[in-house]
Formats: C-alpha cells, sequence, structure tokens
C-alpha cells in the first residue's frame, strides 16, 4: 500500500496523498469499488488514467471506515452519495490527493513539475502576476499559480470562470512549503477572500484551499 502521507489540518480538513507504485491489477484488488464505477473505469482507454481512478478509491478506503459511493454533479465536483463531507479530488500520473472537510467547501490540485508551464502565463496569469514571477523559479512559480487557481476554481465551482481576471493571486515567494492569499471575484462584481497552502514534494506541487 503506498500511502504517501495524511495530514489533519487545522481548519478540520483531513488531506492525504497516494503515491501510485502497483500495477492496475494490485490497485483492484487493494479498493472496494462498487461494479458500475469498475465498470466504467474499465473503458477508459489509457492504463495511467485508470490507475489513477483506481488509486483514489485505494485512498478513499483508508479515509472512511465504511464503503463510500463516489459520484459527481454535472459540473464535475465530487461528490459522496452516503456521506455529507465535502470533498476533491486530485490526480497525477503518479500521485492522488484527496481534501475532506465536514463543513467547508474544499479544493485541491497537484502537478508534476516536470511539465512545462510557460503557456500558464499566457492562459491564466494578469498583468500583474507575470510582473512577481522569479526568473530563477519561474516554471515552480507558474505550477503554484496554475494549482491554487484551480484549487479555487473548484471551491467556488463555477461555470466559464476567467483565470486571469477572476482569480488573483498575492505576490509570493517560492518555498518548500507556504501559504497563498487571493481574491475570486465573480460575474457580478461579488469578492470572496481566500487562503490557500501548498507544498512541494518529489518533483510535484500540491495546493489546496478552504472556504472558511
Amino acid at each position: 500500500m503506498a500511502l504517501y502521507q495524511t495530514k489533519d489540518l487545522d481548519d478540520g480538513s483531513r488531506l492525504a496523498i497516494w503515491q501510485i507504485t502497483e500495477s492496475e491489477a494490485e490497485l483492484k484488488a487493494l479498493c472496494s469499488v462498487p461494479s458500475d464505477e469498475l465498470e466504467e473505469i474499465s473503458y477508459i482507454k489509457s492504463e495511467s488514467l485508470r490507475k489513477q481512478k483506481l488509486a483514489v478509491r485505494a485512498l478513499l478506503d483508508t479515509m472512511f471506515e465504511e464503503k463510500v459511493y463516489l459520484s459527481h454533479h454535472d459540473n464535475g465536483k465530487p461528490y459522496i452519495e452516503n456521506n455529507a463531507t465535502n470533498i476533491s479530488i486530485t490526480h497525477t500520473d503518479r500521485y492522488v490527493a484527496v481534501i475532506l472537510n465536514d463543513n467547508d467547501e474544499v479544493g485541491i490540485d497537484c502537478e508534476s513539475l516536470s511539465r512545462d508551464f510557460s503557456v500558464v502565463e499566457k492562459k491564466a496569469l494578469s498583468e500583474e502576476e507575470i510582473e512577481d514571477l522569479d526568473d530563477e523559479k519561474r516554471n515552480e512559480q507558474l505550477a503554484i499559480y496554475w494549482c491554487a487557481k484551480e484549487a479555487i476554481f473548484k471551491v467556488m465551482s463555477q461555470h466559464n470562470v476567467d483565470f486571469a481576471e477572476q482569480i488573483e493571486i498575492d505576490e509570493f515567494r517560492v518555498r518548500g512549503e507556504g501559504e497563498l492569499d487571493a481574491t475570486f471575484t465573480g460575474k457580478d462584481d461579488f469578492e470572496r477572500e481566500l487562503e490557500l497552502n501548498y507544498i512541494t514534494f518529489d518533483g510535484h506541487v500540491l495546493v489546496w484551499c478552504v472556504d472558511k
């Protein structure tokens, strides 16, 4: 079993990370997946993505005592049919992560730092955020920006969000772990101040947000 890390956070959230080291067959043996969900997974052409889905299931089995039934709203937001806790999920080729909170909306995102995030600068950053970039750690900083904006997008659960215009991350410097302050602006000029946390580990960055 490749449970990589668990955290009980000060805000009452539970965070867990799974490192995918198993074969697809081993993951199937490790987790309890409802038959209809297992059938859906079997139709996925990518073996990597099938393993990611199964690893999410294996991770959920470590976080809940009872068998849980995972489903998704029409907008893709996950929820557990037989448990009222709020959940957010992220996965890469090598890691999956889940955050739970009984009271507040949550969002989480993880990316491999082996990716080139230069497109994020043009696609998702404001002029002010671009000016704040550190040339020495540019790709890592762009990865954190992207994960932070994805986590906020998952928390707010709104359609057609302009990451550059509607999600603003305050200036920060890249460290092994840290906190981020952000502002989400809705289409009706509604504003929400948000706090996020991030960690870097094993060539990955993970960011999570709790809407307190």
